[in-house]
């Protein structure tokens, strides 16, 4: 990944553009919720955009398992002695690094503008943003290896990673939203991830929030590594 300069830089490039172009706006929106200055509107903030990367960068991760089993790498690799769960775990890691990454540079470039943030909780809320990137990454391969063809891949995950974002509350604090959608919202693992890496961010690392998301995600990318561990052994031949 450290080689892949080309493909951090231009993965950056989103998250770059609504840190510096979108952020800003947020002042005078988020000041009913506490946002009196531009680093209280980026402490609310970028804990969102951290999620989206996540969340998209995971979702997305299936069409690389799918180029690896056209391309004949995975059956090479399962004549090895390298276990199952293995093989998926090293390529899910991959992306989860990546994103990682991308979560530090968008915290350093957030510093000049305003951002604080307590060195502990950011470390909590990175490895909350590395479960949850585990949980997307496994969840996108579960669906690559149940419908096997990269076009319905990407209709599955467009349709449903937008909506998913939105009640995340990626964009804006849940609080802001319509009671419905808020008790919508409670279904949505990334919701309890944003609202825990926001809790940190903002400097309130004891809410129940943090360790109840950090509980919800680490359960499911468990749960979603070992559905996809059995569905390799199973539809890969």
């Amino acid at each position: 990944m450290f080689r892949s300069k080309t493909l951090i830089l231009f993965s950056m490039a989103q998250p770059i553009s609504y840190l510096v172009l979108f952020a800003p706006f947020l002042k005078s929106t988020l000041a009913g919720q506490g946002a009196n200055s531009y680093a209280d509107a980026y402490r609310i903030y970028v804990p969102g955009l951290l999620v989206a990367m996540g969340l998209f960068g995971g979702l997305f991760a299936g069409y690389g398992l799918l180029q690896a089993i056209r391309a004949g790498i995975i059956e090479r690799c399962r004549v090895t002695p390298i276990s199952r769960i293995g093989l998926l775990l090293g390529r899910a890691l991959m992306h989860v690094t990546l994103i990682v990454m991308q979560g530090v540079i968008i915290t350093i470039a957030a510093i000049p503008l305003g951002l604080r943030v307590n060195p502990l909780h950011l470390l909590a809320a990175y490895g909350m943003l590395a479960m949850m990137a585990l949980m997307a990454t496994s969840i996108s391969y579960d669906l690559a290896l149940m419908v096997r063809d990269q076009n319905s891949l990407g209709m599955m995950v467009q349709t449903t990673s937008q909506p998913i974002s939105l009640l995340a509350g990626v964009l804006i604090p849940l609080s802001l939203a319509p009671l419905w959608i808020r008790d919508l919202a409670l279904a949505n693992p990334f919701a309890w991830a944003t609202d825990g890496i926001r809790a940190l961010f903002t400097g309130h690392g004891g809410d129940d929030v943090v360790w109840q998301g950090a509980l919800i995600i680490t359960a499911l990318a468990a749960l979603s590594v070992v559905l996809s561990s059995k569905l390799f052994n199973r539809k890969i031949a």
